[in-house]
């Protein structure tokens, strides 16, 4: 691939550009991909962590491994899918790093009832409850969840992202779903719904 020489416009270029020129030593270009893919990446750190604090601390490894390693770019894949793997990645290793898993408890009686009238509270205990469950899968599953079917990645995609073969990233996502399914069963109950 060729790179035409232009100024330095941040807004003007693309993602491979930029990443062009912060391998040439542009001290803007990085910056200025992370303003432009900040709020998506840290939404893949969260969904893949288990804490808030393990997904800042995933992040910034994968943001300064991305910045190290910015030269190795094949441009096989979009910069930003490149840099989701990255902090994908950088999760998972937090997660075989650590060896522990938290345990949350799903019996109904340790679950927040959900409210009869819609709210802001209500929705953020709904968003409570469907996160402990989406944690409580093991991390490989959730994150070829988080990548199909909250993020949007095509199942190809994600194959690329993770590593992994295409059937691979479908059982996973199967065996999710139904996980998550037996889980959320309680709200089927029509006396949790309005």
């Amino acid at each position: 691939m060729t790179y035409r020489e232009r100024s330095f416009v941040p807004d003007e270029l693309t993602d491979i550009e930029l990443l062009h020129a912060h391998v040439r030593g542009q001290r803007q270009a990085f910056a200025e991909l992370l303003r432009r893919h900040n709020d998506h990446l840290w939404q893949t750190a969260l969904r893949t962590s288990y804490t808030r604090e393990d997904a800042a601390d995933c992040l910034q490894d994968a943001l300064l491994s991305a910045h190290r390693t910015a030269a190795s770019f094949r441009a096989e894949a979009e910069v930003r899918s490149w840099l989701h793997a990255i902090v994908v990645n950088a999760c998972l290793d937090r997660i075989r790093r650590n060896k522990t898993r938290r345990a949350v408890s799903l019996s109904p009686e340790n679950m927040p009832e959900p409210r009869d009238e819609r709210d802001n509270m209500a929705e953020l205990e709904m968003s409570l409850v469907i996160d402990r469950a989406l944690f409580s899968l093991p991390p490989d599953q959730r994150t070829a969840l988080v990548a199909i079917d909250l993020e949007g990645y095509s199942v190809a995609e994600a194959s690329a992202m993770l590593g992994v073969p295409e059937g691979t990233i479908k059982s996973r996502c199967a065996r999710a779903r139904q996980r998550l399914q037996e889980r959320l069963e309680f709200l089927r109950d029509p006396g949790n719904r309005k």
